[in-house]
């Protein structure tokens, strides 16, 4: 009880804030203090949000089959490198700086090179929404993989156990939160990658909507396209929560003990 308590009142706190900052805004908008075309006001924004909402669902339906098949494409090749990395040390100590290396680059700097390359379909879309969601994912279970306890595996191994064993017994079960953990981050960054490479080529998506607005002034309407892409976020966020209490019951057991 006194958890939950304490979690209910965290969200207050945090919805406390939102209100606050919503408000301020309205009133600063209402008083002139900041030029309408600069930024529409919260009630403004929700008006466009409501008025194009059809058509965002459009776009939005693009980016959304964008994202998801970049982030299962993304969590796959991250998985898999996690592994290979994890059971060989030649490769984990030759791919792994070059793992990091790719996420030094600027997704802004390599969406036009992926546009030129395989053009303004869904392609480059895909390619970047991978690069930018395997990395969180890769380490993750990596870290987890490496954080096994050592004496839960030598116990194994004297029991007669091989590495297929141990990886499904041990480093598996125990790297699965950070998995998740990391597949939060992945989720959210679908999205923006998304997004980011609509802007720079495409002809649907919630990105190509952001460009036409913006050309047009239509500020209200940004921020609309910013507040929907936020949800979407959100929304995803929390679906992985509730994949992880499905496919980690454990910790809810452990919770109730």
């Amino acid at each position: 009880m006194k958890r939950k308590f304490q979690s209910i009142t965290s969200r207050l706190w945090s919805a406390a804030a939102l209100v606050v900052i919503i408000v301020i805004w309205q009133v600063a908008a209402s008083a002139g203090l900041v030029p309408g075309y600069m930024l529409p006001s919260p009630v403004e924004v929700v008006q466009a949000l409501i008025s194009d909402f059809p058509l965002l669902m459009e776009h939005a339906k693009v980016t959304l089959a964008e994202a998801f098949l970049g982030l299962f494409c993304g969590v796959v090749l991250g998985f898999v490198m996690a592994v290979i990395m994890d059971r060989f040390d030649r490769l984990y100590q030759a791919l792994y700086p070059l793992i990091v290396v790719t996420q030094t680059i600027p997704t802004v700097a390599i969406a036009p090179l992926l546009v030129l390359w395989f053009g303004y379909e869904m392609l480059p879309k895909v390619i970047l929404i991978v690069i930018v969601t395997f990395f969180p994912v890769t380490v993750g279970l990596l870290n987890g993989f490496r954080s096994a306890d050592r004496d839960m595996i030598n116990l194994l191994r004297s029991m007669g156990a091989g590495r297929v064993q141990i990886f499904r017994y041990i480093k598996l079960p125990g790297a699965m939160g950070q998995f998740f953990s990391s597949l939060r981050i992945s989720a959210s960054y679908s999205v923006v990658g998304a997004v980011i490479s609509e802007w720079l080529g495409g002809f649907n998506g919630l990105g190509v909507y952001m460009t036409r607005v913006k050309k047009a002034f239509a500020f209200d309407k940004m921020f609309a396209v910013i507040l929907l892409i936020s949800v979407i976020s959100l929304v995803l966020m929390k679906l992985v929560d509730l994949l992880q209490k499905k496919c980690m019951a454990w910790e809810q057991t452990e919770e109730k003990h």
